[in-house]
Parts: C-alpha cells; structure tokens; sequence
C-alpha cells in the first residue's frame, strides 16, 4: 500500500533514472492527455509532495516564454500504483494494459502502472494540485508546530481521521496512522481534544516513515534507536496493523480491528488496535471496540 515512504523511494528511483534526460517519446495512456507528446523535453527533477509525485519538464527553449516551457507530470499512486524504471526496451513485470504512462528516454523507460491519478499541468500551476496540503514529513518544509496547530484545530475529530488528513500533514495512510496511534498508547478513535501526547504521536509516525525510506520489506517494530528490528528479529514487521486476532507484541491481547470514518463523510477505514494498550474512548461504537 503506498504511503509517504513510498512515494520517496519512487520519486528517489525516477530522479536518479531521468533527471537531466531527454524524453524520446511520450505515451499518456489516459484520454485527457493521449494527444500530448513531450519528446524533446529534458527532465529536470522528480520530487515527492505527501502522497503526490511531481515530475518537472523543461522545454526546448524555442517554444515559448519561459513559463509556458515548464511543464509537470503529476501522479498519485493511491491503492495499487506503482512506477517502474527499465533499461531501453526491457520488458515490463506488469500488464500492459494497466500502464497509464510510458516516458522513454537514452538511458532508461519509467512506466507508471494502475496511477490512480494523472495529469500535466504548468509547472507554475502546481499549487492547486499540492497547495492544499499540510507539512510533509519527509519533506523540507516539515513544521511539526503547523502539524500539530492544524489537527488540533479541530479538537472534536478522532485522532485517527485527523492522521489521514493530508491538509493537517502529509505523508501518514492507514499503516502509520495505526501504528503510531498504538506506540502512543491511543485509540483512533479517540477525539484530538483527548489526546494527551500529540506532539508524540506526530514524531512516532515521521519516525516510522523515515525508518522505512531504505530497501527491505517495511517494518514499524523497532528498537530505542529508531533501528528496523522487525525484519531480522523474528517478530511480526507491524504491531497491529493487518495483525487481527494476534496477540499483541506488549501485553499479548488479541489485536481487533474495525472501521473509521468521521460524520463529515471521511471513507470508513479499517483500524487495528489493541484493547488492553489501547482503551476504546467511552461512546465508542461497537465498530471500533
């Protein structure tokens, strides 16, 4: 599932394959953009925004005023995208008929597969794709005092609604939202007004995010050090996410899961918790006890 750290790998992956490079050709496998052809243009950088991918082109420089030359892949993964880099012609580990977007250039083909989101805009446009969101936890902008100021803005909100909000930050899904709830020693459903460490739980989940930006599989158990232990200990690589009827790595209760959502309409999410280190908040619903 892609959360914040995978977004940082791939857009690490597609920087290192094709900045400074001369796109080829270009096929955008989506009607909105199925004409648009950017061979001749040169990658400059690919950075990540939370969950977004932002690719920025530059044009041939007799094109036009300098503004109208700058162009921007953006893409959004959701549940099962993924980009994948290849030497010129190598063949695909996926569907061709899932590809969305195949950009060739000298050294290497990228091709984004299943994009939940895709589309060019002016690079002076990125604003109103990725403005609205809050700090980036893994971005050079991350402020943990506006990360805070903005979940606590709304103090009725269950702490794990107000996780997944990406204008109160970027980067957290339902993996770290889970976990970081758990090392906190709180449910996600408790409101933000009963939180007692917010500050604590935001630092868990950048330090979870930041624990998983290497290769290996992802893990969230790890030691006082900040270092992976999950994926050479043994243990499972999560404390309670996808870990229903387990007991639990602390006290050994049963991990339960059950839904989320908010009465402003957030989709209903799983949540994995557990009961004995994570007490359900008096009023609770059946559906997060």
């Amino acid at each position: 599932m892609p959360e914040g750290d995978s977004v940082f790998r791939a857009a690490a992956q597609l920087h290192a394959a094709l900045a400074g490079q001369q796109l080829l050709s270009s096929d955008f496998r989506v009607p909105r953009f199925a004409t648009l052809k950017l061979g001749g243009w040169t990658v400059t950088e690919v950075v990540p925004r939370g969950k977004h991918l932002l690719m920025r082109l530059q044009g041939p420089t007799d094109r036009g005023p300098a503004e109208q030359n700058r162009l921007t892949i953006h893409s959004h993964l959701k549940m099962e995208g993924t980009w994948q880099v290849y030497p010129p012609g190598g063949r695909w580990r996926k569907p061709g008929f899932t590809a969305r977007c195949v950009l060739r250039t000298a050294a290497a083909d990228a091709v984004g597969f299943s994009l939940g989101i895709l589309e060019v805009v002016r690079t002076s446009e990125e604003g109103s794709i990725v403005g609205h969101l809050g700090p980036d936890l893994l971005g050079p902008d991350w402020d943990p005092a506006e990360a805070e100021r903005r979940i606590g803005a709304a103090p009725d909100v269950p702490i794990g609604v107000a996780l997944l909000d990406q204008r109160n930050l970027a980067g957290i899904g339902n993996i770290y939202r889970c976990e970081a709830c758990f090392l906190s020693g709180v449910h996600p459903a408790s409101p933000v007004s009963a939180v007692p460490g917010l500050a604590a739980i935001i630092t868990d989940a950048k330090v979870l995010l930041e624990a998983n930006l290497g290769a290996g599989r992802r893990t969230t158990v790890l030691n006082p050090r900040g270092v992976a232990v999950g994926r050479t200990s043994g243990l499972p690589g999560y404390w309670v996410y996808r870990r229903e009827h387990q007991p639990c790595l602390k006290c050994r209760t049963p991990i339960r899961r059950g839904v989320l959502g908010s009465a402003a309409g957030t989709e209903e999410r799983d949540i994995y918790f557990c009961p004995t280190c994570q007490p359900a908040p008096p009023g609770t619903g059946p559906a997060t006890r």
